[in-house]
């Protein structure tokens, strides 16, 4: 996944996000509506933390200094991080908060207000957070190939991407919470069923920062290669001439796209000081020419009893 069509992706959502987010503020101000509040705070949220992932980009693509000898790639998974937190917190949270305080104060035969504006400003926030939606369902189907969704999102190393289309996700379900929640209450002329909305809302959004803050932190923790990328190592290795045997292989992600790879390679011991450095060469180029996101590769030369010899 190029980082510059997640960029997209984010962009494009910061910018329908905050188009929403004024607009539903201004329809809460004129109905009173619980779950347009929530609504609108779900989008202010969306807002802030398209503009969190921007800046962890950013900040992921500064090059190795000496405090940070293999870069800042796990920035971006710090500030993604931060975004479920701030999923969780302040818009599952303060939805929460906002439904249950309605619920409370709904006075006995409350006259509810004429629901029309929430219904065109649903509409509209339904037409844009539809707009960015399929921008990021475009990049998010051409990255993850023949794979799952699911298990795209679990074998991921940019978390920027499938944590837009998850964020739209939930915009999408929340305004069918919305509208399900005024539609039905005045329906019924109950307007108890405005807070619930809200309360769906803000369940919803801590499930999806719930999904996120786990997948973040196998990232932050360290997460190397899969077993078949593991694999894959190993059949690069012997199939060098010079080669005898690949010993343990250990990887880990500093980043989307910065693989760090240490290889123990039992190399055959006819092999000169010389050929041994050329045979290191060829299985260095053979890696990073099949695998692109490997950024460095250490190997540790063993002799054929397994004792370190260089």
């Amino acid at each position: 996944m190029a980082s510059g069509e997640s960029k997209t992706a984010v962009l494009a959502a910061v910018v329908g996000n905050l188009i929403i987010a004024i607009i539903k503020f201004v329809a809460a101000g004129i109905t009173g509506s619980s779950a347009m509040i929530s609504e609108g705070i779900h989008s202010l949220v969306d807002t802030g933390n398209g503009g969190l992932l921007l800046f962890g980009m950013k900040r992921s693509t500064r090059p190795a200094d000496t405090e940070h000898p293999f870069g800042h790639g796990k920035a971006l998974y710090f500030w993604s991080l931060v975004v479920a937190v701030s999923i969780f917190g302040i818009g599952g949270g303060m939805s929460l908060y906002e439904g249950v305080s309605h619920i409370r104060h709904v006075a006995p035969g409350a006259v509810l207000s004429d629901p029309t504006a929430n219904y065109i400003v649903l509409a509209i926030a339904l037409a844009v957070e539809g707009f960015s939606f399929s921008i990021a369902m475009k990049q998010f189907m051409r990255a993850k190939g023949s794979l799952g969704a699911w298990e795209f999102i679990r074998q991921s190393k940019d978390p920027s991407l499938y944590t837009v289309v998850l964020e739209d996700s939930a915009a999408m379900t929340g305004l069918v919470f919305a509208f399900l929640g005024v539609f039905f209450g005045h329906l019924l002329n109950n307007p108890y069923l405005d807070g619930i909305a809200s309360i769906a809302i803000g369940l919803l959004l801590m499930g999806v920062a719930f999904i996120l803050a786990a997948e973040t932190k196998g990232l932050l923790l360290g997460e190397g290669m899969t077993a078949a990328g593991i694999e894959s190592l190993r059949n690069i290795v012997e199939a060098d001439e010079g080669v005898e045997r690949a010993g343990e292989i250990l990887t880990m992600y500093m980043g989307p796209h910065a693989l760090l790879v240490n290889l123990e390679v039992v190399f055959k011991d006819t092999l000169s000081a010389e050929e041994i450095h050329d045979a290191i060469h060829r299985v260095e180029t053979g890696i990073t020419a099949k695998h692109p996101d490997v950024s460095r590769v250490y190997i540790e030369v063993q002799s054929l009893a397994g004792d370190p010899a260089a």
